[in-house]
């Protein structure tokens, strides 16, 4: 099944349709029904399938299965052809996360045969890797349903290891604009660079206040919210004022804190030091804030019920948190119950020769028999 998985090439700028057409095709050959939720423009797509009564309620396992580029990284073979070595399974997606897809799609005759008296909700996802429109489009639609689940595991790769938590991520695109001229005469002017680096200087003075200064939460490392500017580009030649700038910025807080505040800092600081020089040259300069997401921390409580279950089932007696973001927020927020738990470990994921252990798997195919057992018959 993995193997199949992984040679469709869904990495995120790609259209899904090819693979969820192969899973439709598998789902109806075990009269498994299914609902497909898609993309604005139709190119990508989720599918949401039900084992045992259709209704809501019950426990899902989600995963995604788009997946970062392979560009510029050097693969020992073809990432999307599965290759087996020394006990581990390679490919592009193999970690991250198509392997837990994969080990819920083979399960399915097993679910079948089990007399479930709740359902088992199987979610494939779009998007996970740019800005998560895919499941905020599934749980639309589970909202139009009536088929929400009350419990998901969502199988990004955790060792096999429960995860209760992870911060949450604010990431926005800063458009700034100027007045150009000639650098000669930088008074007639207004440098969209500079305007742009005084705010970049601000996000990194305060990030290393938040560093030393909190708040803080000692579940995760690092224990407070963090925050960056990752890209930066402005100007045309040297020798004229440039008119445009724009950087991207994105803040990862810890439950108890809130990214929207720093992004409130920044304008106000914004507004107050920097845009009336600007606007002294000229009123059509200034700053633009385009937001691209606002991804939601997940913190389930350490004695919740799925947390014993998912214990027991994996054999896991330690439950942790993680810095890096998951679709776990979003059924969170949407009332759903979730944590994470998925076989391999984030650092193999979007690395060249990305592998999945083999005794990974073997783990998960247990893992998710027995986790239907445990709460659904």
């Amino acid at each position: 099944m993995l193997a199949r998985l992984v040679a469709f090439d869904t990495t995120s700028r790609n259209s899904n349709l090819a693979l969820i057409g192969f899973v439709r095709d598998y789902l109806d050959g075990f009269g498994v029904p299914y609902r497909i939720s898609t993309s604005a423009g139709g190119e990508k797509a989720n599918i949401h399938a039900i084992i045992g009564p259709q209704a809501a309620g019950g426990l899902a396992l989600s995963g995604h299965v788009d997946t970062v580029p392979v560009d510029g990284q050097a693969w020992s073979a073809d990432p999307f052809t599965l290759r087996r070595d020394d006990g581990k399974l390679y490919a592009r997606g193999a970690c991250d996360m198509k392997g837990f897809v994969a080990s819920f799609l083979a399960a399915v005759p097993d679910f079948q045969a089990k007399p479930l008296q709740r359902p088992l909700h199987l979610c494939i996802t779009y998007d996970e890797e740019t800005n998560f429109d895919g499941v905020e489009r599934l749980i639309d639609d589970l909202n139009v349903s009536a088929l929400k689940p009350a419990l998901c595991v969502v199988g990004e790769p955790s060792g096999m290891k429960p995860i209760l938590a992870h911060k949450g991520r604010l990431s926005l695109n800063v458009h700034v604009r100027g007045r150009p001229g000639h650098s000669s005469e930088p008074r007639k002017g207004v440098n969209a660079v500079h305007a742009a680096a005084e705010a970049i200087a601000w996000v990194a003075a305060d990030v290393r206040r938040l560093a030393k200064e909190g708040p803080f939460n000692p579940a995760f490392d690092p224990p407070y919210t963090t925050g960056q500017a990752g890209t930066v580009q402005g100007g045309s030649i040297l020798n004229i004022i440039p008119e445009q700038a724009e950087f991207s910025l994105e803040w990862r807080d810890i439950p108890g804190d809130d990214a929207t505040r720093h992004l409130d800092r920044l304008k106000a600081f914004v507004a107050a030091n920097i845009e009336p020089a600007m606007h002294a040259v000229h009123q059509d300069t200034g700053f633009r804030y385009e937001i691209i997401n606002l991804m939601p921390r997940m913190d389930l409580p350490a004695d919740h019920d799925l947390v014993a279950a998912v214990k027991q089932v994996s054999g896991s007696n330690d439950a942790g948190t993680v810095s890096y973001g998951t679709e776990g927020g979003y059924y969170q927020n949407a009332g759903i119950a979730t944590l994470v738990c998925g076989p391999g470990h984030i650092a193999q994921a979007h690395q060249p020769d990305e592998f999945v252990a083999q005794s990974q798997l073997d783990v998960c195919d247990n893992f998710v028999r027995s986790l239907a057992d445990r709460l659904l018959t």
